[in-house]
């Protein structure tokens, strides 16, 4: 399990749950799962948010403080990432499973919520896309810094042209186990290089790196792996709910390119908001305008439904 390393004050800060519990994946891996907001008001929207690799929920931070003033807000811990165990399965089929077993702990049968993916947590929706209880309980889905299948291909982390050599040491660099050691000086320039973009603030950064750096080196490796050979473009076409994308234009990991191809083949596509000069951090990076389009797919989807129903 990881250090639980991160902010203690300002917007990054994580604020405390209303509740905590352990939802059971189909494999027996146990999830820590936060649950924020008035658990008192039946009616209040339900948001649930999947973090991406090497990250917690911790990464959620301004989002969850914001939302949970009128929404109920679940985030949960990916396998072996912050307070979830890790586990020997890492397959996208695995982080299917856990979605689900997370709905199921925290849902009743049939209630509706917006789903919210961050990177590896947007591959976690289009890997469960087509599973039951994704397809009983989400209203509407919101792809933030992602991508389907050709991670390693198109990450521009290398500054060199496309290529096979640009590719291989992509691989060696997004898959090297070694450790990434305390936050330093050092360590926060080749965080913000990687992973945000230029005029990213110091408290961003540093709220990346003491999440990112908090990550076992061995959960970082075994996640680099599925990501290298993930193949999920299947799970974007059975992702039939409406779904707005979110990208920004100087992301590293995960460039427009991906964005666009999502837009192209996304059976219900909702919108597309490309943010100039951002990298692959976006819920930190703009945390305004990710919450804004969260509260607007509630707003034009789930209160629609719960109204009609």
């Amino acid at each position: 399990m990881s250090r639980l390393t991160h902010v203690e004050h300002g917007a990054y800060a994580p604020p405390a749950p209303a509740r905590e519990l352990t939802a059971v994946s189909a494999d027996g891996a146990r999830l820590h799962v936060e649950v924020h907001g008035p658990e008192d008001n039946p009616g209040a929207p339900v948001v649930v948010l999947a973090h991406g690799w090497t990250c917690s929920t911790a990464f959620w931070a301004a989002q969850i403080r914001d939302l949970a003033v009128d929404h109920r807000v679940i985030a949960y811990d990916q396998r072996g990432h912050g307070r979830s165990p890790a586990s020997e399965a890492c397959t996208a089929d695995a982080l299917a499973d856990d979605l689900e077993a997370v709905l199921a702990a925290t849902l009743a049968p049939g209630e509706k919520a917006v789903l919210v993916g961050h990177s590896m947590g947007g591959m976690t929706l289009m890997a469960a896309s087509a599973r039951p209880r994704f397809q009983e309980h989400a209203v509407a889905a919101l792809l933030c810094s992602t991508g389907s299948s050709r991670l390693v291909a198109e990450a521009r982390v290398v500054p060199m042209p496309a290529g096979w050599l640009r590719t291989q040491m992509t691989k060696r660099i997004l898959g090297s186990a070694a450790p990434l050691g305390p936050v330093t000086p050092l360590a926060r320039r080749i965080l913000k290089y990687a992973t945000m973009g230029a005029g990213s603030s110091p408290g961003m950064v540093e709220a990346c790196a003491r999440i990112v750096h908090a990550c076992p080196r061995r959960v970082r490796h075994a996640w680099s792996k599925v990501l290298d050979l993930l193949d999920l473009d299947h799970g974007v076409r059975a992702l039939t709910v409406p779904t707005a994308v979110v990208v920004g234009t100087a992301d590293r990991l995960t460039p427009v390119v991906h964005a666009r191809a999502l837009v192209a083949t996304l059976p219900n596509c909702v919108g597309v908001t490309e943010l100039t000069g951002l990298g692959h951090m976006t819920p930190v990076e703009a945390p305004e305008l990710v919450t804004a389009r969260i509260r607007e797919l509630v707003s034009t989807y789930a209160e629609i439904k719960e109204g009609s129903a």
